[in-house]
C-alpha cells in the first residue's frame, strides 16, 4: 500500500500569469483547499514532482510557496465543513 501523507500547502504570487499556472498544477495534487491554500495527501514522489514542476513556474524573487507536513492525522482538529479526497485512494499527476 502507498503511503500518503498529508501537507499544507500554500502561496503567495504575485503575477496572474504564474498564479494561473501553479494553480492549475496544484489541482492535480490537491484533495481540497481554498484560494491559495490546499490539501495534499502526497507520497514522497508526487511531493518531489509537485516542488519540481513549481519550481519551474514561480518566481523566487516575487512569490513564495510552502509545503507543510501536517504529522499525526488522527490528531488534527479542523472547525467547519470537512472535504473528504475527490478521488478516494487514486490521484492522477499529470
Amino acid at each position: 500500500m502507498i503511503q500518503r501523507q498529508l501537507y499544507l500547502v500554500a502561496y503567495d504570487i504575485s503575477s496572474n500569469r504564474r498564479l494561473r499556472k501553479a494553480l492549475h498544477v496544484l489541482r492535480g495534487y490537491a484533495s481540497g483547499g481554498q484560494k491559495s491554500v490546499f490539501e495534499c495527501y502526497l507520497t514522497h514522489a508526487e511531493k518531489s514532482c509537485l516542488l519540481k514542476s513549481i519550481s519551474t513556474i514561480i518566481d523566487p524573487n516575487e512569490d513564495r510557496f510552502i509545503v507543510l507536513k501536517l504529522s499525526g492525522g488522527s490528531h488534527i482538529h479542523t472547525l467547519g465543513k470537512a472535504v473528504l479526497p475527490q478521488d478516494g485512494s487514486f490521484y492522477y499527476v499529470g
